[in-house]
């Protein structure tokens, strides 16, 4: 099968038929609890009286935790499975991405392996998000200078 015409008729018709309407709406639909589930914890913890900055980090780092956590004892991962690329939300995706790789790589000990690893796919998004961020700070600060 080296020809790729040959190849891309072979996967097409072994290849699982999937409903593109309905997993869009499974995306946005799981995407949009995650999200109401940050804000739910954003209010709970402004209810405190918690200053806006910190109730944002705050519900942030609950998303995390619970996503560690969910993934950790393996619910994550089945409720990806249903709700698709909506659990890929930036925040419950990285840690997901993050954790999954620490779980794979424990067996070859937290230095060699967890250690190792842990940033295998989510040291890309660090790199090019802190590139990113300081385009935008450089950006930034020359707009803010000249206006």
């Amino acid at each position: 099968m080296n020809d790729p015409q040959v190849y891309g008729k072979y996967i097409k018709s072994h290849a699982k038929k999937t409903n593109t309407l309905l997993c869009c709406i499974k995306a946005f639909l799981s995407g949009g609890i995650i999200c109401c589930l940050g804000e739910i914890f954003f209010d709970v913890y402004s209810l405190s009286g918690a200053d806006e900055k910190v109730c944002a980090a705050l519900s942030s780092m609950t998303l995390i935790l619970l996503t560690a956590i969910l993934t950790g004892i393996g619910v994550f991962d089945r409720i990806a499975k249903h709700a698709g690329a909506g659990t890929l939300v930036p925040v419950t995706g990285f840690a997901n991405s993050m954790i999954s790789q620490s779980i794979d790589a424990k067996s070859e000990g937290f230095i060699a392996g967890v250690g190792a690893k842990v940033f295998t796919v989510a040291g890309p998004v660090i790199l090019y998000g802190t590139a990113a961020s300081v385009i935008y700070g450089i950006i930034y600060y020359i707009l803010k200078t000249i206006f």
